[in-house]
């Protein structure tokens, strides 16, 4: 991004860093203008809202698990 910003030209670092424009692009959209601390913050608070969704849907089956068990027996 610190490239980009600097004024390379899009096509010529895609070439260079193996990816594609679009990519750039997206990546210039989420992280224009952060810090690299800022970035890695970032990826780190979406890697553990990730894992808590996991967590609320897993739990959530185990409710609706339950509350069909208790149901069948009454």
């Amino acid at each position: 991004m610190k490239e980009h910003e600097a004024g390379a030209k899009t096509a010529d670092l895609a070439r260079k860093h193996g990816i594609s424009e679009a990519t750039i692009y997206n990546w210039k959209a989420k992280f224009g203008g952060m810090d690299v601390s800022e970035a890695k913050r970032l990826r780190a608070l979406e890697e553990e809202n990730a894992k808590l969704k996991k967590l609320l849907a897993e739990q959530m089956l185990d409710a609706a698990a339950l509350r069909e068990l208790l149901s069948k027996k009454w």
